[in-house]
């Protein structure tokens, strides 16, 4: 497997992305949101901090690309926007086929040191050689 270090074009917006995922508060709003729009006013609810605070954290979403803002005469409801998941979810792709390439190989190695256990030690194997010959009386 190939994983590339040179910078993606997209980089910028997966930086974004990754930002506005780190906090737990704004991967809460984003899974409330999953199940459809909701206004700033209901997004508050579940949390135990004030409106602003709620609204610095959209903020942060929205110049991820993560959330949209609509208008509905004096409502504002945001909803999720999912194409920059899509990104973080193909980039994190890569490496997940890595690792399952590195498992495979760890399996591989595994399975062919059961393979050598059961069937003994090779003659003039390590075994072998560590032991200590005693002395007949």
């Amino acid at each position: 497997m190939n994983v590339q270090a040179s910078p993606e074009p997209a980089a910028p917006s997966l930086d974004a992305t990754f930002a506005a995922l780190a906090d737990p508060t704004r991967r809460a709003i984003l899974a409330r949101l999953a199940s459809g729009e909701a206004s700033v006013t209901e997004l508050c609810e579940p949390f135990a901090m004030s409106q602003p605070a709620i609204s610095k954290h959209l903020k942060v979403l929205e110049h991820a690309g993560l959330i949209l803002r609509g208008r509905d005469a004096q409502r504002r409801p945001r909803r999720l926007e999912a194409a920059p998941l899509a990104d973080a979810t193909r980039w994190l792709e890569t490496y997940r086929e890595y690792w399952e390439a590195a498992f495979q190989r760890l399996d591989d190695l595994l399975g062919e040191l059961k393979t050598r256990e059961t069937r003994g030690p090779a003659r003039g194997g390590p075994l072998r050689r560590n032991r200590k010959r005693r002395k007949q009386p």
